[in-house]
C-alpha cells in the first residue's frame, strides 16, 4: 500500500457505515422538524445563529462562510435567497470596501427566535433523550477526537467552532 496506509477491517467498515447512516437519518429528521416547525432550512438556521451571536448581528461574508463551513459561492447564493426573504441584508463592509457583510434583519431575528425552542426540543427528543449520560460523554469525546484528527489533516472546515448550548 502506498504510504503505509491500510484499509479498514470489516468490523471497522461496519461501524463506519452505521455511524454515517445514523447521522444522516438524525440530521434528516432534525432538519425536517426545523423546516416544519419554523419554515427555516438548516442552512438558514446556521446563518441566523452565526449572525445572532456576532457583534451587532453582522459578519463579513468570508468569515461567515468559514464559521459555518461553507464555500463562499454557496454562501453567496444562500444569502441572496435570505436577503430576498428579508431575513438578512447584504451590505458593504464597514472596514473594507472590497468586502461584504451579512447583517441580521428584524425578520431574521424573529424567525431565529421563534425557531430556536422547537429546534432545541427536537435535538433533545431525537438525540439527547436517546442516549445515556455516558453515551453523551462518549459522543462528545468521539466528536472531539474526529475534530482534532481532521484539524491535523488540514481540513479547517471540518473543525469549525460550533456554538455550544449548555445542558
Amino acid at each position: 500500500m502506498p504510504g503505509g496506509r491500510k484499509l479498514p477491517a470489516r468490523d471497522e467498515l461496519s461501524t463506519w457505515r452505521d455511524f454515517i447512516e445514523m447521522t444522516d437519518l438524525l440530521r434528516g429528521r432534525i432538519s425536517a422538524r426545523l423546516q416544519a416547525d419554523s419554515g427555516l432550512s438548516p442552512g438558514d438556521y446556521a446563518v441566523l445563529l452565526a449572525l445572532a451571536e456576532a457583534p451587532a448581528g453582522r459578519l463579513r461574508s468570508s468569515d461567515l462562510a468559514a464559521h459555518i463551513g461553507w464555500e463562499r459561492s454557496r454562501l453567496s447564493h444562500h444569502l441572496g435567497r435570505m436577503d430576498r426573504r428579508g431575513l438578512i441584508r447584504r451590505e458593504e463592509c464597514l472596514t473594507d470596501s472590497r468586502g461584504a457583510e451579512a447583517v441580521l434583519q428584524p425578520a431574521g431575528k424573529s424567525a431565529f427566535d421563534a425557531a430556536t425552542i422547537p429546534h432545541l426540543r427536537a435535538i433533545r427528543e431525537l438525540f439527547v433523550d436517546a442516549l445515556t449520560p455516558a453515551q453523551l460523554t462518549a459522543a462528545a469525546e468521539i466528536a472531539a477526537a474526529l475534530g482534532s484528527h481532521l484539524g491535523r489533516s488540514g481540513d479547517s472546515a471540518a473543525v469549525r467552532r460550533t456554538p455550544r448550548i449548555s445542558r
